[in-house]
């Protein structure tokens, strides 16, 4: 314990193997009736408005229905929610990796530029969990978020025309 693995694809590799197994899995339902608009991760939070500020100013966004109390929601620079904060009054930041209580999910943001994201987090009060070597071609590095929330913010992935040409090489169902 004590690392956070990631899954990534490595085009160059012929071992793709598991990818493909992985990624070419399908539900059994009936997708014809539904149709997913967004995907929003949303971190309970005691201060609302401090948590839902660092998320707007590391995705270079806004924060909207800041006179709710409750919730925001936070829009990145494309205008897309990314992000929602919920207040908890009685939250307790998990201890990463393996503290009580446990991290049950993170962000993972795959960025262009790994030491400009890093500077940005810091500036904005993030705090490195665990370190990475920003000069290698592909890595992340693991920080909490003002609340306490592990993300990671890593570089050197597949961009989305990369990634769509990997999965039109999987076989089809």
């Amino acid at each position: 314990m004590g690392q956070v693995s990631h899954f990534n694809i490595n085009l160059d590799s012929g071992n793709i193997y598991f990818a493909s197994r992985f990624l070419r899995r399908k539900p059994q339902c009936d997708t014809d009736a539904m149709r997913l608009i967004r995907q929003v991760v949303v971190f309970d939070a005691g201060e609302v408005a401090a948590e839902s500020a660092f998320w707007a100013a590391l995705l270079d966004g806004r924060v909207v229905n800041e006179e709710d109390q409750q919730f925001h929601c936070v829009v990145d620079s494309g205008g897309q929610w990314r992000i929602g904060v919920q207040h908890a009054p009685d939250h307790t930041p998990p201890e990463w990796p393996d503290g009580n209580p446990q991290q049950q999910v993170h962000i993972d943001l795959h960025v262009d530029d790994g030491n400009a994201w890093h500077r940005r987090a810091l500036t904005l009060g993030a705090t490195v969990l665990q370190d990475g070597d920003l000069g290698a071609a592909e890595g992340h590095i693991v920080y909490a978020d003002p609340a306490g929330h592990p993300f990671c913010i890593g570089w050197g992935q597949p961009d989305e025309a990369e990634l769509r040409r990997f999965l039109d090489t999987l076989p089809a169902d």
